[in-house]
């Protein structure tokens, strides 16, 4: 099977079908009917194929649909060890918190482009950053008495507050000190983790709206 690709891209040397079988783990398994390999194996097959000929840029459409998790698992871990080699891979997705786990940079598309840049770059672009403070018990006041220069807004939500600020990495041990000088009792202080659905969303809405 791989050699007959091979011969299509035009590759004669017979050490490069070899190299793109152990690249995706599959040289022990070089003898082997395709018929007999698992829908896990054969992605990763056709993922030797598409390297056999050692392309720069790598395109791949939905790579692990209709996988199991353990086969998916298998060719996300493949594509990350591909993407540290400095192997450009350009995916093609609907599975967003996959994206998200191996993409460096996104480009959202709906019928036309509508963003594009690293998953942060675009949660931070649209929702801003916001800590998320866990208090030992409600403090309903607390919110307006912070009174903070880099304070965009605060707001409380039970034991729960929410500050939305620029730089968390400066900012977050001012805060939690004058939080402490209020008299509040700190249990937890995290940075809101959006996801890449919440991103797209809010593009789409968005996109629709203008």
């Amino acid at each position: 099977n791989l050699r007959f690709f091979a011969e299509l891209y035009g590759v004669r040397d017979p050490r490069r079908v070899e190299e793109a079988l152990a690249l995706v783990g599959l040289a022990d398994r070089a003898e082997e009917p395709v018929a007999t390999l698992s829908k896990g194996l054969r992605q990763r097959l056709a993922l030797a194929r598409a390297l056999v000929h050692d392309p720069p840029v790598l395109l791949l459409d939905e790579p692990t649909s209709g996988l199991d998790p353990e086969a998916a698992k298998e060719v996300r871990d493949l594509l990350a060890e591909l993407s540290l080699a400095h192997r450009a891979i350009l995916l093609c997705t609907h599975n967003l918190a996959e994206a998200e786990r191996l993409c460096h940079r996104i480009a959202v598309l709906k019928t036309r482009l509508l963003a594009v840049g690293a998953p942060a770059e675009l949660k931070a672009r649209l929702f801003g950053r916001r800590i998320v403070v866990t208090l030992a018990r409600p403090a309903p006041g607390l919110p307006q008495v912070l009174n903070l220069p880099f304070v965009r807004s605060a707001s409380l939500d039970g034991a729960k507050l929410f500050v939305a600020v620029e730089e968390p990495e400066r900012h977050n041990p001012l805060l939690v000190r004058r939080l402490v000088e209020l008299g509040a009792e700190i249990l937890y202080v995290e940075e809101e983790e959006r996801t890449l659905e919440e991103v797209y969303l809010e593009l789409v809405e968005g996109d629709r709206a203008a």
